[in-house]
């Protein structure tokens, strides 16, 4: 008998499975506890820990796992590119409750690309395939990838797929990008069914999930097992239910500005850290709101006021001001904002 949980079984009791994607500084055991009160994701991903021959897997993300409040499966996202140090550090990260281990072949972020990790490993394949054959036997349980498509074009993608499938991964998610294109261009959706129809183990489409009109089309155009989230579930915590009830035929909710207004309410909550000050605490929710408060008024009135705002006074006067209506909050944000601009876009793994 199988005693090591599989990404097939995962699987069979959701379809389509539904992830919450690694965002830097933000999908942290705070955030969890938020999304898992509105539905929350089938599958967690911790903030990628930083693996290199000095590193120890940083506490605060090692506390998030052993403390995951949300009761369901959390896979450990790794970056680096030191085989000795990736083996070791996935070693000692199951000796804490995850469900797998992933590595991160996306990370856009020019410090990490430099550093030949995350994304930048796209450009020397023969390391990607050392990599995922040291890692394999290293693993006991489900060993999965996080990839863009390339990292200067989305053609890169045929040679990269050959290595993928020379491995015995048990999931990819694969976002629909390249590293040069960061978050501004559209997503390849071709290439994520490229990948579902190559190679043998189950493939989560990322890229632009922010509705659930884009979820099914998503799901359409790919034939992905799943799909995973990050910045439409920042902008939207019901989006994983919403997409659950669609899925099944179930009426699907749609919160309006005053349900939005509570959810700001109860995130800040969560998030704020009581040995920091006001103007501090103001300051860190405002990584999420830039996400929350697109397309809100007219010419984003209510973003351009809280990316001023200094006091909580200032921030839920705004939200009162805004927010206070049974106007239906808008499923996508505007079409500019599809894409977003380079600052925020760095906050993703």
């Amino acid at each position: 008998m199988d005693l090591v949980p599989s990404f097939a079984s995962l699987l069979a009791a959701h379809r389509p499975l539904l992830a919450l994607a690694p965002m830097q500084d933000i999908t942290d055991l705070p955030f969890w506890r938020v999304m898992h009160r509105y539905g929350g994701a089938d599958l967690y991903y911790t903030e990628y820990l930083r693996v290199h021959r000095d590193s120890k897997p940083e506490r605060h993300i090692l506390r998030d796992i052993d403390e995951n409040p949300t009761g369901r499966p959390v896979i450990a996202q790794m970056i680096g590119e030191d085989i000795p140090s990736l083996v070791r550090t996935a070693k000692a990260l199951q000796r804490h409750p995850v469900f797998g281990i992933d590595l991160n072949l996306g990370c856009p972020a020019p410090i990490v690309c430099r550093k030949s990790a995350g994304g930048g490993l796209l450009r020397h394949l023969e390391k990607i395939d050392a990599i995922l054959r040291a890692l394999r036997p290293a693993i006991e349980g489900p060993f999965t990838v996080k990839t863009r498509i390339g990292y200067d074009d989305p053609a890169e993608f045929d040679a990269l797929l050959e290595i993928f499938a020379a491995h015995a991964i048990d999931a990819f998610t694969v976002h629909g990008r390249t590293v040069r294109e960061l978050y501004r261009t559209r997503v390849h959706l071709e290439r994520i069914r490229q990948a579902v129809e190559r190679l043998s183990a189950p493939v989560l489409a990322n890229g632009n999930v922010l509705s659930v009109a884009l979820a099914r089309e998503t799901l359409a155009a790919t034939g992905a097992a799943g799909l995973m989230m990050g910045r439409g579930a920042i902008r939207n915590p019901w989006l994983f239910q919403q997409i659950r009830d669609d899925a099944a035929g179930l009426p699907v909710f749609r919160p309006t500005l005053r349900d939005l207004r509570a959810y700001i309410a109860y995130l800040y909550a969560e998030v704020r850290l009581p040995h920091l000050n006001e103007a501090t605490n103001v300051a860190r929710i405002k990584k999420y709101l830039n996400f929350i408060g697109q397309g809100i008024g007219p010419d984003e009135a209510f973003l351009r006021g809280v990316r001023r705002a200094a006091t909580e006074k200032e921030l839920f006067g705004l939200c009162d001001r805004h927010l206070d209506s049974d106007t239906p909050f808008p499923a996508e944000p505007p079409v500019r904002a599809l894409v977003c601009p380079r600052s925020e876009a760095l906050a993703a793994g």
